[in-house]
């Protein structure tokens, strides 16, 4: 033990004697009250599946033991998996020719191949109902009278592909822009080939953002309600729904709700265990050397026709199709006042909640990053549970408590925000947090001994640093916020119509025009903060 901690322990002696995670008194005000207050607000969704379980034991279980619900979870299972594997095999290759390769372009492959996370689910199953559904564009182009039915299994799993690749492909381009490529050099030097050298050295590398990028596409397709109910693909999310709407059984409803949240914790264990098991692959520390770029020659002409693929299936096609169907109803005026006063309502919503969410994510992301310990772990856990609560399980569980507990903000705006927050606010505090770790603690220390008191000192010094985190937490919260339907539909006030809600009714309707309109202007408004974040990570990196 050095002189200083000897010096620090005997002028507080009384912090030694109480646990480390309830010495508040060591905190800024500022910081624990709201960290405890939203920690309990966390908790919520989850207290009310535990307390459904207890009060509907044996119901419960009858319910969990049908044959129903096991046809559920095959569906459920069969379409995440299905996904997951797809998804790689779409994102390794376009990561890596617009890390490595000398593919034309590079700099704009790297723009267009993130884009369709603007583009919601449902949206992407409304759009595949036009391009291939009965009597769709496809259908009318070759002049035949039926094609193979999109309806179902098959059609889930190209649109969910088709919009969830990005979740794996952030993580595996970052994972090989910061990969040390000192190996991959010294492997070519001792004769191995190219291939064998992606496959040995490469690969291993890329097991753990792999599993990160696997893992936010199963709890996305886990949590998609808009594509599977568009297509008709029966999975929890679906049935969830159904049964709310019609009669509102709790007892199922619920029930199926907490095998949902089963299987996505599940899934988070799972790459937690895949990320310490792969510790060993992980990239060098130190000054990142440049990439090199590796002229792949004969191969430009697939890698280009890939990339163009995948764009045009996922980006240009979708986008071409809403345009065609909106050119016919574009500019009628009673549709199009109704139109503008819904993108108003979507946008107010969403910043709002994008406010609220980034504020309350602050105080937690600074207490995990600054004062390290057993309450801090347990807040950032519980934080982080919530990325595997779906929207549905959420926006259901707040309906019970509002409903029992807090009924003057029952179908109100404020349990909307509320809900958005539950849901959105990891992305925040990961985005914050990140922002956090990369300060030097001596710049407040400096502050506070110069007589700042620890609120002046994080406005004065640490809220300046950490900007560019809060704006892309924020761009990022704003984007879902945007494209959230379940919990929308479900806690929205009575008349309180939004972009998502909008175009999930018109669909349903089968309003296409409008839809596509209404569509057009949710993926232009999304795609302002998705860029946003897309020129950070390319600045960054």
């Amino acid at each position: 033990m050095t002189i200083s901690s000897t010096s620090k322990l005997k002028s507080n002696p009384k912090s030694t004697l109480l646990p480390t995670w309830i010495q508040f008194r060591r905190l800024p005000t500022f910081v624990v009250i709201p960290s405890i207050i939203l920690g309990i607000s966390l908790c919520l969704p989850s207290a009310y599946l535990i307390g459904s379980a207890i009060t509907n034991g044996r119901e419960l279980w009858d319910v969990l033991a049908t044959s129903r619900t096991m046809e559920l979870l095959a569906n459920t299972i069969v379409l995440v998996f299905a996904v997951s594997i797809c998804s790689l095999l779409v994102s390794v290759p376009i990561a890596w020719v617009t890390t490595r390769s000398n593919i034309p372009f590079r700099r704009f492959w790297v723009v267009i191949t993130v884009l369709p996370l603007v583009i919601p689910s449902y949206v992407g199953g409304f759009i595949m109902i036009l391009t291939l559904g009965p009597k769709g564009a496809l259908q009318s182009f070759l002049g035949v009278n039926e094609l193979p039915s999109i309806y179902g299994f098959s059609g889930a799993l190209i649109t969910l592909t088709l919009l969830s690749f990005p979740y794996a492909l952030l993580p595996i381009r970052a994972a090989l822009i910061r990969m040390d490529t000192s190996l991959e050099e010294a492997s070519l030097m001792l004769g191995k080939s190219k291939l064998s050298t992606f496959a040995n050295i490469t690969i291993p590398h890329l097991r753990t953002s792999m599993a990160a990028g696997t893992m936010l596409v199963a709890l996305y397709t886990l949590s998609d309600f808009g594509a599977v109910s568009m297509l008709r693909y029966e999975t929890f999310t679906w049935a969830i729904y159904v049964q709310y709407e019609s009669m509102f059984d709790r007892t199922m409803a619920s029930g199926l709700s907490m095998i949902l949240v089963a299987i996505a914790i599940l899934f988070l264990i799972g790459e937690s265990r895949t990320r310490s098991a792969n510790e060993n692959y992980q990239s060098l520390k130190g000054t990142l050397r440049p990439v090199k770029i590796i002229d792949i020659g004969k191969w430009k002409l697939a890698a280009v026709s890939f990339c163009t693929a995948i764009a045009s299936l996922s980006l240009f096609m979708p986008l071409a199709m809403l345009a065609y169907w909106a050119i016919g109803i574009w500019g009628k005026e009673g549709f199009m006042i109704d139109l503008w006063k819904v993108s108003y309502n979507s946008l107010a919503i969403s910043i709002a909640a994008t406010i609220v969410t980034v504020l309350a994510a602050t105080p937690i992301a600074i207490m995990t990053v600054k004062y390290q310990g057993k309450f801090s772990s347990i807040l950032e856990k519980l934080t982080y549970t919530s990325f595997a609560l779906p929207g549905i399980v959420v926006a259901i569980s707040l309906v019970y408590f509002a409903v029992h507990h807090a009924n003057p903000i029952y179908q109100t705006h404020l349990l909307l925000i509320f809900s958005y927050l539950v849901l959105f606010i990891p992305m925040a505090m990961g985005a914050i947090r990140t922002s956090l770790i990369q300060i030097n603690s001596n710049l407040e220390e400096s502050a506070r001994s110069l007589g700042s008191s620890p609120f002046k000192a994080f406005f004065s010094i640490t809220l300046p640093i950490i900007r560019p985190g809060i704006l892309s937490g924020a761009a990022l919260v704003f984007l879902l916020c945007m494209k959230e339907l379940p919990a929308t539909l479900i806690l929205s006030p009575i008349g309180f119509t939004t972009l998502a809600t909008s175009i999930w009714s018109t669909a349903e309707e089968a309003f296409f025009g409008q839809a596509a309109i209404a569509s057009l202007i949710l993926i232009s408004l999304s795609a302002i903060p998705m860029l946003f974040l897309t020129s950070e990570r390319e600045r960054n990196s």
